[in-house]
């Protein structure tokens, strides 16, 4: 029978720590095998603790940013046409800059925001970091609250020519989110850990 404390019970942190000092997979080599602006994707050959050999496909891709511009219980959502699924969706703002990877996290937050919404913001405020999908990717995403918000004119590149903007209801984003409308992991991510941490 398993107890509640059973059910609750935290790993060891000295464990945690030892794990990932020394990895459970290492790389033996690696090749790349795609590369664009955008990404980079390569193939290496791999070994576990206990000598299995193995392959991985790991894709390469720059960390980015995501808004939440909120504002007397309202927020700012886009809409874009997604190619790879075929279809628009509602999300927060967000993007990277792929060919200035190292750039500060706050810097992309804030040029991002203006350049998909038009908005600027008084405070920006980190909220926290997330990873993409890294069952298979090296990307991650950092999390900005923006407050204090002024309207302006939106900067969109050409890539973003059918972007639409729109203001919502706080109370309308969780419910898109609960009936599917929102299908965009990281928004919903996002919205999670901010209402966990009290932002919204």
């Amino acid at each position: 029978m398993t107890s509640r404390d059973d059910v609750h019970r935290f790993p060891d942190p000295d464990s945690i720590t030892e794990s990932r000092v020394t990895p459970d997979v290492t790389a033996v080599s690696s090749r790349v095998v795609y590369e664009n602006r955008w990404m980079r994707v390569r193939e290496d050959a791999t070994r576990r603790r206990d000598g299995t050999p193995g392959i991985y496909g790991v894709v390469e891709k720059a960390d980015f940013a995501v808004i939440a511009p909120i504002e007397e219980g309202m927020t700012w959502l886009v809409e874009q046409y997604r190619y790879p699924v075929n279809g628009r969706y509602w999300e927060w703002p967000q993007g990277s800059w792929e060919g200035e990877p190292g750039k500060d996290p706050l810097d992309l937050a804030r040029a991002e925001l203006l350049e998909e919404t038009g908005l600027t913001a008084r405070e920006m405020v980190h909220a926290g970091h997330l990873f993409e999908c890294y069952g298979h990717s090296t990307q991650g995403y950092d999390i900005f609250v923006a407050r204090g918000l002024a309207t302006g004119q939106a900067r969109r590149e050409a890539t973003e020519q059918d972007m639409v903007c729109r203001r919502f209801c706080l109370v309308d984003l969780e419910a898109m989110i609960r009936d599917g409308t929102i299908k965009d992991a990281t928004t919903v991510a996002a919205f999670g850990l901010l209402r966990l941490k009290g932002f919204i």
